[in-house]
């Protein structure tokens, strides 16, 4: 009788959208994904949100840890019976999220999260059972821990990932010697999700926060907005007057995603179709034939992406304020770090980016819209499924969960809320670049 596989599942619980996937731990290779929307979004797109739900009703509370965690149970399905695998050949489960993602996960109270000084219950890891969370599949379970505020696990899986954990704990060098073990200049690590999670490391130190930045990079609340999934436009190109659009899985466009709204307003503001200060201009006052995708919707000024009889895709005035806002939580998150670690922008030497946005994104479009300094451009690389890697890392390193531990231990929070160094910055940074004719 042949012995059974030695399978594992890593999840990557997010506010928008929720990645799984199954692995051989023995080998390491990705044998399927699977993905969903999370379900907790009826109680609002945003982590503040659903704190105030879960605050105001223990019973909603209640349901939103059964809606995610009957996600969940239907992926475990979906990714097994894809690769012809049984529950029996399963050796364990992974999750990392947001504080707030995974107290709603444990049907924790929120309280702590809430309201100041917005610390989670727990930090440590949380190991369980899956038919403890109430799934029909029962193997042990694993919880990433939370480095405390709106800093959680999924951002320590994202630097694991990327194999922070052996370059900076020192009990670990010594166990991981050759590549992992070198000491980086300044590397700066974001997570461009609703929950906007970045991280700093100088030398030996790595300080680490979260930016409110809201649904907006992912698509979320905003008018054509949507999932990177079947549909989305993904990527948008402005060459003079003409627009090119490239779909998730082809076909007609649905709406558009987080990627394809952010190269979307990076050309727009290159090509004078976008003011400094966000607005959109008017027909009278762009001189290309671009003028023409201009029209009131909802009554507002909107930029139309695609239309046919039946559907309608546009970028709306509203939309535009909501990726400012994001933009600048963003980048004003990213210069308390700096200042926080007494290095300069020009110090870093790595950019490390990650996000659920549909496509891979240009450090240029990052650039115009404000994120990125000139010098980041050639410093900045993409890693797809960051956060799910890390957690792949974990299921198959030997010990993996003790490093996680460690890395997660070693990270220092810098909170934001009522920062006035935060608040000064974010005002700094509302505006645009100017680009036009540049």
């Amino acid at each position: 009788m042949s012995s059974p596989r030695r399978l594992a599942i890593a999840i990557d619980l997010g506010t928008t959208t929720i990645a799984a996937s199954l692995l051989d731990t023995a080998t390491g290779e990705r044998l399927a994904m699977a993905g969903c929307l999370n379900p907790q979004r009826l109680y609002g797109a945003d982590v503040v949100s659903r704190l105030e739900a879960a605050h105001a009703s223990a019973d909603d509370r209640q349901t939103m840890s059964a809606l995610v965690n009957g996600a969940l149970a239907d992926l475990v399905k979906e990714l097994l019976g894809g690769a012809g695998a049984s529950p029996a050949d399963l050796t364990g489960v992974a999750i990392a999220g947001n504080p707030a993602m995974e107290h709603l996960l444990l049907g924790q109270p929120v309280e702590s999260l809430a309201f100041p000084p917005y610390r989670p219950l727990f930090t440590a890891g949380r190991t369980m059972t899956t038919d403890e969370l109430g799934w029909d599949v029962t193997v042990p379970a694993m919880v990433f821990p939370l480095p405390g505020g709106f800093v959680g696990g999924d951002l320590v899986a994202f630097l694991f990932g990327v194999e922070l954990a052996c370059s900076r704990v020192p009990s670990l060098q010594a166990r991981s010697p050759g590549p992992e073990s070198r000491v980086f200049g300044p590397r700066l690590f974001l997570d461009l999700g609703t929950n906007g999670e970045l991280a700093l490391q100088v030398g030996e130190r790595t300080v680490a926060t979260s930016a409110a930045a809201g649904p907006a990079f992912e698509g979320g609340n905003l008018a054509c907005g949507m999932a990177a999934l079947a549909g989305a436009i993904n990527r948008v190109t402005i060459a003079g007057d003409r627009l090119e659009l490239s779909v998730i899985g082809g076909g007609t466009p649905a709406g558009v995603c987080g990627s394809g709204v952010i190269e979307t307003i990076a050309g727009l503001l290159q090509a004078g179709v976008i003011d400094g200060t966000g607005r959109l201009l008017t027909l009278e006052e762009i001189p290309s034939n671009l003028a023409n995708r201009l029209e009131e919707m909802a009554g507002q000024l909107a930029f139309v992406l695609y239309r046919d009889a039946r559907t309608t895709v546009y970028l709306s005035q509203e939309d535009i304020r909501q990726v400012q806002l994001a933009k600048g939580a963003i980048r004003a998150g990213m210069e308390v770090l700096c200042e926080r670690a007494g290095i300069t922008f020009d110090a870093i030497r790595e950019v490390i980016l990650t996000g659920s946005f549909g496509a891979e994104l240009s450090p240029r479009s990052l650039k115009n819209l404000g994120i990125f300094t000139e010098n980041m451009i050639e410093r900045a690389s993409f890693v797809r499924e960051g956060a799910l890697r890390g957690v792949e890392r974990a299921l198959c390193a030997p010990d993996g969960f003790d490093r996680v531990a460690h890395l997660a231990e070693s990270i220092r929070v810098i909170p934001l809320s009522g920062t006035p160094a935060f608040e000064e910055h974010f005002l700094e940074q509302m505006n645009f670049p100017s680009l036009h004719d540049a």
